[in-house]
C-alpha cells in the first residue's frame, strides 16, 4: 500500500480509479477491484501549521503521545532513500473481460431478484445495489435488452403463476372467482410496485422518452388485463369476475346477507385501474340492472299507487347511494338512472297518473307521497301531465263543498281549508310549481261559478258570494278566535312573510290581515260580485250600527282591499257608510250642546241617534213599535231639532236596528241587559204587573201593547224566554212560541256577569231576508243589463244580435253573469219601450 502522502509512480503499473458517475460510454471497474473512498482521498490536516505529524487517525493510526516540534515540517527524508511501493491484486487480465463479467453478473442478479419478488420473498441483494446495477446496465447501453428481459419474466409469471393460482383458489361461484382475482391483483400490484422501484432508472432514462415501449407500471397493468380478463386461451377468469361483481350488486338490491361492500368497492377501483370498466363491466352491469328494474316494476305494479311510489322512491335512492358510495362512474349512474326512469316511471305512467288513485292521495293529504310522485315524474320530465288529474280533483272536491246545502254555514271555511291544503301541497310537494298554482285557480273559478251551484241552492245568484261576505263578517266581528287552527299560518308562512318584507304573521293583526287576503282570493274567483256587495253591505251596516267590529283598522284595511280589487265604484257606498258614522257622532255632540243651551233638563235616558244616508245604506222594513213614553219624548225632541236644523230633510226611524241597555232587578241582584229595541219594549211591559205576584202577560197582550206581530214578535219572545239566557219564563215550557203561551219574569235569573248580552238576535239574518236579498240582486242585474244594452247601442247605433249579446256579457261579467236568454228578454223589453227597433238581423238605436 502506498502512503497518503506519497505519489504513485508513473508508468504501466499506475492505477486508474473510476468516479462514481461516468458518462454512459464509460466502463467502471468491477466491484472486486474498486478502491474505497478513503483510499483515494487526499489526507486532510487541521488549521495548525504543518509539524510533520499526521492529523487523521483513520489513516495514520493513534496520535503519538509526544510530538517533537523541532523536526522539520516535511515528510521527505532524502538520507533514507526512496520508499518501496507494493501494489496488491494487480490486474493481470484485460479490462474488457472484467466489464463483460460484471454486466453478466448484474443481469443474473436482477433475474434472481425478479424471481424472489415473484415468490414474495426478499431479494438476496439489497434493493439499492440492484438499482445501481440497473443504472450501470442502462449507462452501458443495454436498456432495450434489459426491458425485454423484464417484460418476458413478468409476462411468464402472470400467465403461468398468477392465472393458474387464480383458477386454483376460485370456487364454483362467481363471487369466489371475484375474490380470488382481486386477491391476486393486490399481490401483483404490490409486486409491480417493488419491481418499479428497482427498475425506476430504466423507467426514467429509457421508457419515459420512448414511445415504442410501455412504462413499467403500464406494462404491469396491461399484462394483468390481457392475461386475466382479455385472453381467449383456455378458461378466462375475467368473465366470471365481472359476473361476480354484478352478483354482488344483485345481493345488495335484494338485501342478501352475502353482500360484501368492501369487495365491491375495491373491485370497482380495480376495474378503473385496469381500464376495463367502461368496455367490459358497464354494459354487463347496465343489462343486469335493466332486467332487475323490469322484474321490480312488474312485482310492484300490483300494489297501490302510494305503495308503488314509496317502493320506487326507495329503490332510486338506494341506486343513487350505491353509485356514489362504491366508485361507480358518473356515466354509469346517469345511464342506469335513465333506464330506471323509463322502466319504472315512463312505462307505468298510466298507473302513476291514474285519477282515482291520485284523488285518494289528495283526499288523505298524503304530502310525502305526492312529493315523491312529483319528483318521480319530474325525473322523466312528465310532471306536467299531473296537472290534469290535479285540476279534475279540485273541481270535483270543490263542487262537493259548494253544493252541500246541509253545511252552508261552513262552506267558506271548508273552501279555505281545502285551498290551504292545496297551497301546502304546491309549496311542499310540487316545489312551488307555478303551473300547478295556475291550474288550481282555473279549477276554483270553474266550480265556484258553476250553474249547478245556483240550482242546488235555488237562489238564482251566487251562493258562494253570499257565504264569503258572511265569512268576512265573522272575521271582522270575532277576529282569529273564530277560525280553526288549520287555517292559521305555520312557520314556513312566517318565514316567507318576513322574506317578502311583510309583517310577521305571528302578530295577531298581521295574521288577521292575511286571513282577509285568503278570503279575497276566493272573492276573486266569483263572477257575480254584486251578490257579495249586497250581503257585505248588510253585514257592515250591522257591525257599524251595533259597534260589533273587532278592529276599526281591520275594517278600513278590508275596505281598501276591496277598493283596490274592484275600483271606487264598488266601494263608494261602503265609504259613505263610514262617513255617516262620523257625521252622526258630530251631530249628537251638537244636539247635546243644543239641549244644554235650551234649558232641557238632563234625562236619565241617554239617547244616541245614527243619521244614515238612505242611498248608501241597505234598505230596512218599516215597523210600527209602541215605544215607552220617555223614549218617545226624547225621539220627538231630537227630530224637531234635526228638521229645524236641516230644512227639507225627513227622518225615517228604523227601530229594528236600535239597541239599548236595560237595568233589571232580580231576586239575586240587579243586572244590566244589552237588548234590542224590540226586546226592550217587551221587557218594559212587565213593569205594569211588577206588584202583582201571580200576574203574567199573554202572547196577545204583548202583541197589542208592543206593536209587534208575526215573526218579529215570535223571535223576540223566543230570545228572551227560550234561549241560553232566559230572563222571562214561558208557560208551558218549550223551544217554540205559540199564540196561547203566557210569560212571566224569571226572578230567579242569575249570571256571573253584571252586564249580560242577549241582543244577538239582531245579528242573525232570517231566511226571508236572505231570499229577498238574492231576489233584489237578480232584479238589479236585469236593470244593469238593460242599462248596458242602451249604453252600447247609443254608441254603436246598429249591431247584430250576436255582437250585442257578446258585448253585454263582457260589460256585465264583473257584476254578475247574465245568461244569453235573459239578455234577449231585456232586449225585447227595450224594443217594447221604444229604445230599440229590429231591422232585419240587426238592432237599431232610437234616439
Amino acid at each position: 500500500m502506498h502512503s497518503p502522502a506519497s505519489s504513485p509512480p508513473a508508468g504501466p503499473s499506475s492505477l486508474v480509479i473510476p468516479s462514481k458517475r461516468k458518462s454512459p460510454g464509460a466502463a467502471p471497474f468491477p466491484p472486486s477491484q474498486r478502491l474505497s473512498e478513503p483510499d483515494i482521498k487526499r489526507s486532510r490536516f487541521d488549521g495548525l501549521p504543518d509539524q510533520g505529524v499526521p492529523r487523521m487517525s483513520k489513516v495514520l493510526g493513534k496520535r503519538p503521545e509526544i510530538v517533537d516540534l523541532t523536526r522539520p515540517p516535511t515528510a521527505f527524508q532524502p538520507h533514507k532513500g526512496a520508499k518501496k511501493l507494493v501494489i496488491k491484486n494487480l490486474r493481470t487480465t484485460s479490462q474488457a473481460n472484467d466489464l463483460a463479467k460484471y454486466y453478466d453478473a448484474t443481469k443474473q442478479e436482477l433475474v434472481e431478484a425478479l424471481q424472489a419478488i415473484f415468490e414474495q420473498k426478499q431479494p438476496r441483494q439489497p434493493l439499492e445495489r440492484l438499482y445501481r446495477g440497473v443504472e450501470d446496465l442502462c449507462r452501458h447501453g443495454v436498456s432495450k435488452e434489459l426491458y425485454e428481459i423484464l417484460r418476458e419474466r413478468c409476462e411468464a409469471y402472470v400467465k403461468n403463476d398468477i392465472r393458474r393460482s387464480i383458477l386454483a383458489e376460485a370456487g364454483s361461484s362467481n363471487i369466489d372467482m371475484l375474490r380470488s382475482t382481486y386477491k391476486h391483483w393486490v399481490i401483483w400490484n404490490a409486486q409491480s410496485t417493488t419491481i418499479r422501484s428497482v427498475f425506476s432508472y430504466l423507467d426514467r432514462s429509457f421508457l419515459l422518452s420512448n414511445k415504442d415501449f410501455q412504462q413499467i407500471n403500464d406494462m404491469a397493468i396491461t399484462l394483468f388485463r390481457r392475461i386475466v380478463f382479455v385472453s381467449s386461451q383456455g378458461f378466462n377468469p375475467g368473465v366470471k369476475t365481472l359476473d361476480g361483481m354484478c352478483d354482488l350488486v344483485d345481493y345488495d338490491r335484494r338485501g342478501d346477507s352475502r353482500f360484501d361492500p368492501a369487495l365491491l368497492r375495491d373491485s370497482i377501483s380495480m376495474l378503473h385501474v385496469l381500464n376495463i370498466y367502461g368496455k367490459s363491466f358497464e354494459p354487463r352491469f347496465l343489462k343486469a340492472s335493466r332486467l332487475y328494474y323490469e322484474e321490480f316494476a312488474e312485482e310492484q305494479s300490483s300494489a297501490s299507487l302510494k305503495g308503488y311510489i314509496s317502493s320506487c322512491e326507495k329503490l332510486l335512492a338506494r341506486e343513487d347511494y350505491r353509485c356514489n358510495a362504491y366508485n361507480f362512474d358518473s356515466t354509469t349512474k346517469r345511464q342506469m338512472m335513465d333506464d330506471a326512469h323509463i322502466l319504472l316511471i315512463n312505462n307505468y305512467s298510466e298507473k302513476l297518473l291514474d285519477g282515482g288513485s291520485i284523488n285518494k292521495l289528495l283526499d288523505d293529504n298524503a304530502l310525502d307521497s305526492m312529493k315523491a310522485l312529483y319528483d318521480l315524474l319530474r325525473l322523466s320530465e312528465i310532471q306536467k301531465r299531473l296537472k290534469q288529474p290535479w285540476e279534475e280533483y279540485i273541481k270535483e272536491a270543490g263542487s262537493v263543498i259548494v253544493n252541500d246545502t246541509s253545511r252552508g254555514d261552513e262552506m267558506v271555511i271548508r273552501l279555505l281549508e281545502f285551498r290551504r291544503s292545496l297551497d301546502l301541497m304546491i309549496r311542499d310537494a310540487f316545489n312551488r310549481d307555478d303551473e300547478f298554482t295556475y291550474s288550481m285557480r282555473q279549477a276554483f273559478g270553474s266550480f265556484i261559478n258553476d250553474k249547478k251551484v245556483m240550482s242546488a241552492w235555488k237562489t238564482g245568484t251566487s251562493k258562494v258570494g253570499e257565504m264569503i261576505a258572511k265569512y268576512i263578517d265573522l272575521l271582522l266581528r270575532g277576529g282569529l278566535k273564530t277560525l280553526p287552527k288549520s287555517l292559521l299560518s305555520d312557520t314556513k308562512d312566517r318565514i316567507d312573510a318576513e322574506r317578502s318584507g311583510q309583517a310577521a304573521t305571528g302578530d295577531e293583526d298581521a295574521e288577521l290581515d292575511r286571513q282577509l287576503d285568503q278570503a279575497l282570493e276566493l272573492f276573486r274567483f266569483i263572477e257575480g260580485k254584486d251578490v257579495f256587495e249586497a250581503f257585505y253591505k248588510q253585514d257592515l251596516a250591522r257591525r257599524l250600527l251595533m259597534g260589533r267590529s273587532a278592529s276599526a283598522d281591520a275594517e278600513r284595511s278590508m275596505l281598501a282591499k276591496l277598493k283596490n280589487e274592484c275600483g271606487s265604484n264598488f266601494t263608494h257606498n261602503l265609504e259613505q257608510m263610514f262617513k255617516d258614522q262620523q257625521i252622526a257622532r258630530d251631530e249628537m255632540t251638537s244636539y247635546k250642546s243644543w239641549c244644554e243651551g235650551n234649558g232641557h233638563a238632563k234625562s236619565s235616558l241617554d239617547l244616541s241617534v245614527n243619521i244614515l244616508s238612505a242611498a248608501a245604506w241597505p234598505t230596512y222594513p218599516d215597523t210600527q213599535l209602541s215605544l215607552p213614553d220617555d223614549v218617545a219624548t226624547q225621539i220627538e225632541r231630537f227630530e224637531a231639532y234635526y228638521v229645524n236644523k236641516h230644512t227639507g230633510r225627513r227622518l225615517t226611524w228604523k227601530h229594528s236596528l236600535a239597541h239599548c241597555v236595560v237595568k233589571a232587578r232580580f231576586n239575586k241582584g240587579s243586572k244590566e241587559l244589552l237588548v234590542s229595541a224590540y226586546q226592550a219594549v217587551v221587557l218594559t211591559l212587565f213593569n205594569q204587573i211588577e206588584n202583582q205576584p201571580d200576574a203574567f202577560l199573554a202572547y196577545q197582550q204583548i202583541a197589542d201593547n208592543s206593536g209587534l206581530s208575526g215573526g218579529d214578535l215570535d223571535r223576540t219572545l223566543q230570545s228572551l224566554a227560550c234561549g241560553k239566557i232566559r230572563v222571562l219564563t214561558k208557560h208551558p215550557k218549550g223551544r217554540d212560541v205559540h199564540s196561547t203561551d203566557t210569560f212571566t219574569v224569571n226572578k230567579s235569573f242569575t249570571d256571573p256577569k253584571y252586564r249580560v248580552k242577549i241582543n244577538q238576535i239582531q245579528l242573525k239574518e232570517t231566511k226571508e231576508e236572505n231570499q229577498e236579498t238574492h231576489e233584489r240582486v237578480a232584479q238589479d242585474r236585469q236593470f244593469e243589463c238593460q242599462a248596458a244594452i242602451v249604453r252600447i247601442m247609443k254608441s254603436r247605433k246598429t249591431m247584430t244580435h250576436a255582437s250585442l249579446v257578446a258585448e253585454v256579457i263582457n260589460q256585465t261579467k264583473s257584476r254578475g253573469a247574465i245568461e244569453p236568454a235573459e239578455i234577449k228578454k231585456n232586449i225585447e223589453k227595450l224594443i217594447e219601450k221604444d229604445y230599440l227597433e229590429r231591422e232585419g238581423g240587426a238592432y237599431t238605436y232610437l234616439a
